[in-house]
């Protein structure tokens, strides 16, 4: 079921809907400062795989994680490099999606791991209040994989169908740029995927940070 979260009333039934949804094990479109993401439980295994098969995605891709508070992330890694608390500190919430070793201790299965995941903490109001309550989302671009990346829960359902519990529409995406991803399990911070936060502000904050490149 779509809802309309530019409605109060809506607002307040669909993210109380996907709040159930994801405690159940099912999926969930909902808005993120970047584009729409599709989303599960990340430690509902079976709900991560539900994930991966409606993208059409598989193990060796595994989703991001998004988090609705900067605290959580404690829990989920074993040691935090200091530039990734600094870059935390300066982009969260926001368009920065950070690769760190995860504890080893989680009882989770996102895919092929290697034992690091990626996180990040979306600047946008529907989101944050579904992950305050949930905890810890797995949680990817709402398209097939392939298809172009959804910007408004419509798009989504056009591609995801039934897949899916509920979508929460907030209108389009304002800045549909994808999330700059840095990876900080090596000596020295690298850019993975360049997006929305540009690699001259990154080493305003990170100076030694390597563009992917180098």
């Amino acid at each position: 079921m779509l809802y309309d979260c530019r409605s109060l009333a809506d607002r307040d039934r669909g993210i109380a809907a996907a709040i159930e949804a994801v405690r159940n094990g099912e999926l969930v479109v909902l808005p993120t400062d970047t584009v729409y993401g599709i989303g599960a439980d990340a430690f509902t295994p079976h709900a991560v795989k539900a994930l991966q098969d409606a993208k059409g995605r598989g193990r060796q891709m595994p989703p991001p994680v998004l988090i609705g508070s900067r605290h959580t992330l404690d829990g989920l890694v074993f040691s935090l490099p200091m530039a990734a608390r600094d870059l935390v500190e300066a982009f969260w919430p926001g368009a920065l999606t950070i690769v760190v070793e995860h504890s080893p201790s989680l009882q989770w299965d996102l895919g092929d791991l290697a034992g690091t995941v990626a996180v990040r903490m979306p600047l946008h109001p529907v989101a944050l209040e579904v992950l305050r309550e949930t905890g810890p989302m797995a949680v990817s671009s709402a398209n097939k994989h392939g298809q172009p990346a959804a910007v408004t829960a419509e798009q989504a359902r056009e591609q995801l169908g039934y897949t899916v519990r509920a979508y929460l529409e907030a209108g389009p995406c304002p800045d549909p740029v994808a999330s700059t991803i840095v990876d900080l399990t090596g000596e020295t911070p690298r850019v993975l995927r360049e997006g929305a936060i540009p690699l001259d502000k990154l080493r305003d904050v990170v100076p030694d940070i390597a563009d992917r490149e180098d």
